[in-house]
């Protein structure tokens, strides 16, 4: 059983940070790991599937966790899946994923490496240098019938088929291809070799990767029992966050929030933080900054439209830990330019509609919003990205708006429409946006 008891005094720095920040959810066993993090450096994993030309925000609490541990000394290893991401990970998802071309994954792996060097350092030298791995540089010569003898003979289908993942794919009937059945195999080889090669005693991961977590240990203890001296290695999982609405955390109406300049503007990444929930902004100082706890309680101890200082605090800090002093900056007074940066929206004038639910192009060109002066400009406006919900840049004309029943939409039209709108249920259909007026 995971030993997680609501409340643990960690008697190391690294475990302390690690809890206090919330970068925690359950551990193989708590106290052995608090006592390795006091004996010395200790050697951890983390894997990344190169599945895309970029990591996400959820991938960054991630690369966060491994920070805070590296500047208390201890040695991080970034683990790129080349070779598992050609079997696709299961866990979490309803249905196989893609299989990657070897190309594919090759250039997404030298793209993800760069982003690892943002936060991990890997100064020559340095005792806690990180370690940037690919392990397909071990499971591409795995030899089937040697891994199956000596590997796969320490795992039951019994115990596999109860891990949350599997079961619930069998349970709804969901096919379950042998390919991703091996995944677990294969994950818990790569914390064997790691234990074997480098040291490392600790795995850590998403909490959707326990199963997988705890396979490794188990598989590090079955292999080594023989010895004069039985492996030990453990687990540790980070919550995966979601927001106090409910949603994953980074994924907004146009996707994924990328880590990638390419993929998503410093600017945008800084609208995204500023636009987050209110509930959510303590949290998230904790997480995605490097603030002393001190001064993020005093940030918040805040009410009303005051939180929105918070709110920039934390989009700076956020962007410039990713992108450098000069872009947050840059990002900081352009926001501040074209519609005040999130800093106060309470002061914004609001405008009450009774028409929910309502097409985005539909909105923009009410006589009560009037941002565009045709629907055809609208819809050109909208799908140039010059229109955002929320922070949020929609480019759907047809996007469909609910009624805001907690708080108003916060609407952003190319340079000088900024307003909040109350949206209600419709008292009469609202007009159709097929008519086309003239331009």
């Amino acid at each position: 059983m995971p030993s997680q008891p609501p409340v643990y005094q960690a008697r190391s720095p690294a475990l302390k940070a690690l809890l206090e920040r919330g970068y925690f959810e359950q551990a193989s066993d708590i106290e052995a790991i608090d006592a390795a993090f006091e004996r010395g450096p200790v050697t951890f994993y983390i894997g990344f599937d190169p599945t895309a030309p970029s990591l996400h925000v959820g991938s960054l609490l991630q690369l966060m966790a491994m920070r805070v541990l590296q500047r208390h000394g201890h040695r991080p290893i970034a683990l790129l899946g080349g070779g598992t991401a050609m079997v696709g990970d299961p866990s979490g998802k309803s249905e196989m994923r893609r299989i990657l071309p070897a190309e594919e994954i090759a250039a997404n792996r030298a793209e993800i490496i760069r982003q690892f060097k943002v936060f991990l350092h890997a100064d020559e030298g340095s005792e806690n240098a990180a370690i940037f791995l690919d392990n397909a540089e071990w499971l591409a010569g795995l030899r089937y019938i040697e891994f199956l003898r000596d590997i796969g003979r320490h795992f039951t289908v019994n115990r596999m088929v109860a891990v949350k993942t599997y079961r619930d794919r069998l349970d709804q009937e969901i096919p379950l291809s042998f390919l991703e059945f091996n995944y677990q195999l294969l994950q818990a080889y790569d914390f064997l070799h790691l234990f074997q090669t480098h040291g490392c005693t600790l795995q850590m991961g998403g909490s959707d990767q326990w199963g997988n977590i705890v396979a490794g240990v188990e598989l590090i203890r079955r292999v080594t029992c023989e010895g004069d001296a039985p492996g030990i290695a453990h687990g540790l999982t980070l919550p995966l966050l979601t927001t106090a609405d409910g949603k994953k955390m980074g994924k907004t109406e146009r996707g994924a929030v990328w880590l990638s300049a390419e993929r998503l503007s410093p600017f945008d990444y800084y609208q995204y933080w500023v636009s987050v929930d209110d509930r959510d902004v303590g949290r998230l100082l904790r997480l995605y900054t490097e603030l002393p706890l001190e001064e993020i309680d005093a940030l918040i101890k805040v009410e009303g439209a005051a939180i929105n200082s918070a709110k920039a605090r934390l989009a700076y800090e956020a962007t410039r830990l990713l992108h450098g002093d000069e872009a947050a900056e840059t990002a900081r007074v352009a926001a501040a330019q074209a519609f005040g940066g999130g800093e106060d929206w309470s002061a914004v004038n609001l405008v009450q509609l009774a028409a929910a639910p309502l097409k985005l192009v539909d909105l923009v060109t009410h006589d009560r919003v009037a941002a565009f002066k045709s629907k055809r400009e609208a819809r050109q406006r909208i799908e140039g990205g010059a229109v955002k919900i929320n922070g949020d840049a929609i480019t759907d004309p047809n996007h469909v708006l609910e009624a805001s029943v907690d708080e108003p939409l916060r609407l952003q039209a190319g340079k000088k429409t900024r307003l909040r709108v109350e949206l209600s249920a419709a008292e009469e259909p609202p007009p159709s946006s097929d008519a086309e007026p003239a331009s």
